[in-house]
């Protein structure tokens, strides 16, 4: 049976890197693997539509509801699936790089109280029943603080939604501390949900093979693999 494992975390904690490193390991591993990126700008309706939202067409941040605004990340996943079920149907694990968590901790992050649990509530409804998207085996959270992110951010190269440095979302640090603040709620609540560190404890950013690493030998047991050996 497929492994679906889900890379999450806010803007620039290095979720494609990871996903696409990952899916190299697992195949080194002798698994068969594929990975998936979310939101499918280009290749999507819905896609097409996000991007226009992070370019600021509709306002800013606040200028649209944020049960609408997740309709269209739902509505992205939605079209997408054929495509997901075609790698799931072909491949042992299938890494994606952001799912249906992304649109809890974003869409959520920006209500509190009872209307953030019913929005929460109503997106996983959506996503999962409604839409009948399969549900990840394992979601990790790669947490990074939110000056990190715009850090990083500012080192990507060029994206095919945006021709800013920075989208509406990415650009706005007290929102993204908010949803880094309910990607921690999630996965501290969620058995289904793993923490991985990007920074070491005097603050300084990780490396990306380190980080790998430890991703790995959380989804070495759902993947099959044997324990790696213990280093002397």
């Amino acid at each position: 049976m497929t492994v679906i494992i889900a890379i999450e975390g806010i803007d620039g904690a290095g979720k494609g890197t990871q996903s696409r490193q990952l899916v190299e390991r697992l195949q080194a591993a002798g698994i068969t693997a594929a990975g998936l990126q979310f939101p499918r700008y280009s290749e999507t309706t819905f896609g097409g539509v996000i991007g226009d939202f992070l370019n600021g067409r509709f306002g800013d941040l606040d200028s649209v509801h944020p049960l609408l605004a997740s309709v269209l990340y739902a509505g992205d996943r939605f079209e997408s699936k054929q495509v997901l079920q075609q790698a799931i149907d072909q491949h042992d694990v299938v890494v994606l790089d952001r799912f249906t968590g992304s649109n809890l901790a974003h869409q959520c992050a920006k209500l509190d109280g009872d209307e953030r649990t019913e929005l929460m509530t109503w997106i996983d409804h959506v996503e999962h029943v409604v839409f009948g998207l399969p549900r990840p085996d394992m979601n990790v959270l790669i947490d990074i603080s939110s000056n990190w992110s715009r850090e990083l951010v500012g080192r990507k190269g060029a994206r095919d939604y945006t021709e800013s440095e920075a989208d509406i979302q990415e650009s706005n640090l007290p929102y993204l501390e908010r949803v880094r603040a309910c990607y921690l709620t999630i996965a501290a609540r969620r058995d289904d949900w793993c923490l991985v560190e990007s920074l070491d404890e005097n603050g300084e950013l990780r490396t990306i093979s380190d980080i790998n690493k430890e991703i790995f030998e959380l989804i070495r047991p759902l993947a099959g693999l044997p324990e790696s050996p213990i280093q002397a």
